[in-house]
């Protein structure tokens, strides 16, 4: 089963999220638009979050048994629940004592370039951003699979953040900074 996702991120600016959006959509397979509020719930070593995706009107848990800046693979669980719950949800995990949580919304398109998923996005703390991943199973060549990220991240004229550069941005992020110029509400970037 494969439930392992290498995932690396580049920083970017707004010009390059321009210019990869339109690349990506002449060159590599659109997967559409994929706005979405999502509720983070921080622990010293993983993440737990609540996704409502506007865009495909859906609804998800996530748990990621890793925390950014501690390593790019990591297994991740997901549990669909109703767009009507996500409120509750949200209450719930509050009550249970999950109080060291961020919302962010997310202005997000998906490709499929070279088997790579590409994400290019942004959100109010991360400012312009790509992430890109693979899904493989434990059994797969995780080295093998960096490669492939990075090769496709190196043709884009991406540079990859190593861990610590994501930690000391994710220490910043979950302090209260934002990388981002515009909220959800002033961002009219058109691609």
């Amino acid at each position: 089963m494969k439930n392992i996702e290498i995932e690396l991120r580049s920083l970017i600016d707004e010009n390059k999220f321009i210019e990869l959006n339109r690349f990506l959509k002449e060159n590599g397979k659109y997967l559409g638009e994929d706005n979405k509020d999502t509720h983070f719930f921080l622990f010293p070593d993983k993440l737990l979050k609540v996704t409502n995706n506007l865009s495909k009107q859906s609804a998800k848990i996530t748990l990621k048994l890793n925390k950014i800046g501690k390593g790019s693979d990591f297994k991740e669980i997901e549990i669909p629940i109703s767009q009507v719950d996500v409120d509750k949800t949200v209450e719930a995990f509050k009550y249970l004592g999950f109080t060291n949580n961020q919302y962010s919304y997310q202005f997000r398109n998906n490709y499929m370039y070279k088997d790579i998923g590409i994400a290019v996005k942004y959100t109010q703390s991360w400012g312009f951003h790509v992430e890109m991943d693979l899904v493989i199973s434990e059994e797969d060549n995780k080295e093998e699979t960096y490669k492939q990220i990075s090769s496709v991240a190196k043709e884009l004229g991406l540079t990859i953040m190593s861990d610590d550069e994501l930690k000391k941005l994710t220490d910043k992020i979950d302090n209260g900074w934002n990388r981002g110029k515009y909220t959800k509400d002033t961002f009219k970037v058109k691609v």
